[in-house]
């Protein structure tokens, strides 16, 4: 009997396979990211509305 390889498709054909784990890098919780986002668009419009060009 041969013997069943683990790569796929995907990974013959060069593209990622998502369902993998990152191994590197630090991870951010998406809801700091959505907290920072909603933070800096107020302080933009602060801004604008103190000091209008």
């Amino acid at each position: 009997m041969a013997k069943k390889q683990k790569s796929g498709f995907q990974s013959a054909a060069g593209l990622i396979r998502y369902f993998e784990e990152e191994k590197t890098g630090f991870k951010i919780d998406p809801v700091v990211i959505v907290v920072l986002t909603i933070l800096t668009v107020s302080i933009v419009a602060i801004a604008h509305l103190l000091w209008p060009m």
